[in-house]
């Protein structure tokens, strides 16, 4: 009986711990990021390596009606599906006044495909409209409380964040029903307030380096 008992508690705690490193690897690494940038608050500046081999700054970036600052990645796939939206939605409000910028944050220890030379390729096979930026310290994405990718700030022409989250309600185009970040884009551009300022953004966890 004592056997018996002795490996039914080998078994539950071997399984505990499976549990436990199962929960640690798959966890969103959100957690270890700032709390989110507040509506109204001001967008933090930064000074970046770009794709094209250039530096950028949220000054160089911005638009006269406002800026949005796009965290992404390479490998994600909700990075990769949202993609085109994004490019078209660059391409639509850029003319009306809004910069864009695409900043990743992953450390490339974790995920090899987002390393700087894999975002390089990237842009060029996309052909991105707006810079694609590496944050490479975590410093930005941790100053704007980035936790997904993708993870939209959209910033006002004085720099004060008036919408944060989402891009819309559905991965799948065809499913999508609120298209929360081109209204907020739309009434920007307007200049008119954003009626939604902020939606539960979601996507793959943004990989913050291990301590």
């Amino acid at each position: 009986m004592h056997r018996r008992q002795a490996l039914n508690f080998a078994i539950v705690s071997a399984a505990v711990v499976a549990a436990i490193v199962a929960i640690a690897l798959n966890a969103t690494p959100a957690a270890l990021a700032a709390d989110e940038l507040a509506i109204g608050a001001k967008g933090a500046d930064f000074s970046l390596k770009g794709t094209d081999g250039k530096t950028h700054s949220l000054a160089s970036v911005k638009g006269e009606k406002g800026t949005a600052v796009i965290f992404t990645c390479n490998e994600c796939p909700y990075s990769k599906g949202y993609e085109n939206r994004l490019i078209g939605l660059a391409t639509e409000y850029q003319s009306k006044g809004i910069g864009f910028v695409a900043i990743n944050s992953n450390d490339p220890k974790i995920v090899p495909g987002d390393g700087f030379e894999f975002m390089v390729k990237r842009a060029q096979d996309k052909n991105f409209p707006y810079p694609y930026v590496f944050d490479e310290t975590q410093q930005i994405a941790k100053a704007y409380g980035a936790r997904v990718t993708p993870h939209i700030f959209l910033l006002d022409a004085s720099g004060k964040l008036v919408y944060r989250g989402r891009v819309d309600d559905s991965l799948e185009q065809e499913k999508v029903k609120t298209r929360d970040f081109a209204s907020a884009l739309e009434a920007l551009a307007a200049g008119q307030p954003v009626k939604i300022a902020e939606t539960k953004a979601f996507g793959c966890g943004v990989k913050y380096a291990k301590n």
